[in-house]
């Protein structure tokens, strides 16, 4: 049987209540369980939760049927590697110890069937955004991390559910393609390929399932979001490609 590499993103569990995040749980793990016997290699490519943030002893509540289905697919020899999105990046090790999964702060580049792939969220890449870029490296400031690890879960959590009730995930804002020469991790893409091949660029971040050819030999792709589109990529050993998940009724 072929084994296929999967890439998805933003399934932003939690967001905007819990009745709709558990309904798209379920579509989740109905995704799992169809890909599960093709796969071998599955990229979570960010912002898996609305929110996450590990204390010593506390991690959030809830989400235990995905959490249940990695296990399960990482004990059957699934490599799953989980990359830290701007809403989920202060994930430690909880997912290592109780998964076995990588966990990637930033980029990675692999090699996979002689093709060489670009991996990241896409947070913070690009022109423009420089906001959300001093942020960034605020949030991701270990000191910060620690002064909010002191304060009581029960506090922090307050707080961060809060700050996500004003995502885009909770808004439902629709995205829309800004066209080739403004979509800005196109343009970071294309920059790129000025230092060195890549055939495949894969960020997430955009909540917009894109599929564009940057040059002859090297393609972007963004797998879009589970809020509406429920959206991958699939590489199959020989090409990449996006890919819609139809639960059954």
């Amino acid at each position: 049987m072929t084994k296929n590499i999967y890439f998805a993103s933003d399934f932003h569990l939690g967001s905007p209540n819990h009745t709709e995040s558990r309904r798209r749980e379920d579509r989740i793990i109905g995704w799992l369980n169809f890909i599960m016997p093709t796969c071998s290699e599955l990229f979570l490519m960010g912002d898996v939760f609305d929110f996450w943030f590990e204390y010593k002893y506390v991690v959030p509540k809830g989400f235990v049927r995905l959490q249940g289905k990695l296990a399960e697919m990482s004990d059957k020899g699934i490599k799953i590697y989980f990359f830290k999105g701007n809403h989920d990046m202060w994930v430690k090790d909880y997912f290592i110890k109780e998964m076995g999964m990588q966990i990637v702060s930033d980029e990675l580049i692999i090699e996979r069937g002689g093709k060489k792939f670009y991996l990241h969220h896409g947070d913070g890449l690009g022109p423009g955004d420089k906001k959300y870029k001093f942020l960034r490296k605020i949030f991701r400031n270990p000191i910060c991390q620690w002064l909010f690890g002191i304060v009581p879960p029960r506090i922090g959590m307050g707080i961060a559910n809060g700050w996500s009730s004003h995502s885009r995930a909770a808004s439902k804002a629709e995205e829309v393609f800004l066209g080739e020469d403004k979509e800005w991790l196109a343009i970071y893409a294309k920059e790129q390929l000025q230092k060195q091949h890549f055939d495949y660029f894969v960020f997430g971040h955009r909540h917009l399932p894109i599929e564009m050819k940057l040059d002859a030999n090297s393609t972007y792709i963004n797998t879009g979001e589970w809020l509406n589109y429920n959206s991958y990529a699939v590489f199959d050993g020989e090409e990449l490609k996006l890919e819609y998940f139809t639960p059954n009724p």
